[in-house]
């Protein structure tokens, strides 16, 4: 039997019911090629007076202070419940590393509760922000210098 406005067997008529016009049907929406959408990206911990999620704006840091101060965007609040007790920086020639500090562990012999973590390292020279591994200040140096491409960050 076929449909006599269209020519196609009956019931095929026009798009189907319940798909998308693209054939993936039950794919999720902004869904390519059978592919799952894209996550956003991770946000910085909120700042207060900005939008939850908003990064936070570019600054330029003048001192090590300074570059405690925005870097502190990036980390939960110091002194909060599970949160680190201080933020270290660590100049170098191109920016500051700044890493958490975080209490002793209650028994020295366990694994760590919560293993890895990400530094920071904020660039003197326009500012950008970038990530890297959380390890010894001149090894987390070292992989910034590898990572960092000016303008991609």
């Amino acid at each position: 039997m076929t449909d006599s406005a269209s020519g196609t067997p009956a019931g095929g008529a026009g798009a189907s019911h319940g798909g998308n016009a693209s054939g993936n049907a039950g794919a999720p929406e902004g869904a390519t090629g059978g592919q799952p959408p894209v996550p956003p990206p991770y946000p910085p911990s909120a700042v207060p007076g900005q939008q939850p999620g908003a990064a936070p704006p570019k600054v330029i840091p003048t001192s090590a202070e300074h570059a405690r101060e925005i870097g502190s965007a990036y980390f939960p609040p110091v002194g909060s419940p599970g949160g680190p007790i201080s933020l270290f920086v660590h100049e170098f020639a191109e920016g500051y590393l700044i890493h958490a500090g975080w209490p002793a562990p209650e028994d020295p012999t366990a694994p760590p509760a919560n293993p890895g973590g990400t530094n920071i390292v904020i660039t003197k020279a326009n500012g950008d922000v970038t990530t890297v591994p959380n390890f010894p200040p001149e090894s987390a140096i070292a992989v910034y210098r590898q990572w960092y491409r000016p303008g991609t960050a």
